[in-house]
């Protein structure tokens, strides 16, 4: 998915938090989402976060104390570079991609997790290399589980 590049001024939210306007629309440009979870850099310094609609507009929300770590105040310019976290639909499996789009609610719960859980159910899935018919299994399994809004396969019992 692609990192997108801009500059904006820094204004102050509530708390002190810094706020920057993103000047594109993230649903265009990474896909539909409630939020986006967002890694990259601002003037070179490494940040996580999210894009969020506010207000009928789409923000990017920086802490109180990483302005401060940073040196950076409201009015300042600040340069940005952020990407979406975590591997992203466009990035999957054809065959895991196919099955996400094939069950919207599965799709749609997927684009909310964090990478964490993300990450999780990928390497569930790919740990089939050894025994590749247990893929399909493990895919269809990961959809239903989806589906219902699980954000982590339950562990079979100890023992």
């Amino acid at each position: 998915m692609s990192v997108q590049r801009f500059a904006a001024p820094l204004s102050v939210g509530p708390r002190g938090r810094g706020v920057v306007a993103v000047p594109f629309d993230p649903d265009q440009v990474w896909g539909a989402k409630a939020w986006h979870p967002v890694n990259g850099t601002i003037n070179g310094a490494f940040v996580r976060g999210a894009v969020e609609l506010v207000d009928g507009a789409w923000v990017f929300t920086l802490g109180s104390m990483w302005m401060c770590e940073a040196g950076l105040s409201a009015g300042d310019e600040v340069a940005l570079e952020l990407g979406p976290e975590g591997p992203q639909r466009g990035d999957l499996a054809p065959d895991i991609a196919e099955a996400l789009d094939d069950c919207p609610a599965a799709a749609q719960f997927w684009d909310t997790l964090a990478q964490f859980y993300r990450k999780a159910y990928l390497r569930w899935i790919n740990s089939t290399i050894r025994r590749p018919e247990l893929r399909a299994e493990r895919i269809a399994e990961v959809v239903t589980l989806l589906a219902a809004g699980v954000k982590e396969r339950p562990r079979p019992p100890a023992g």
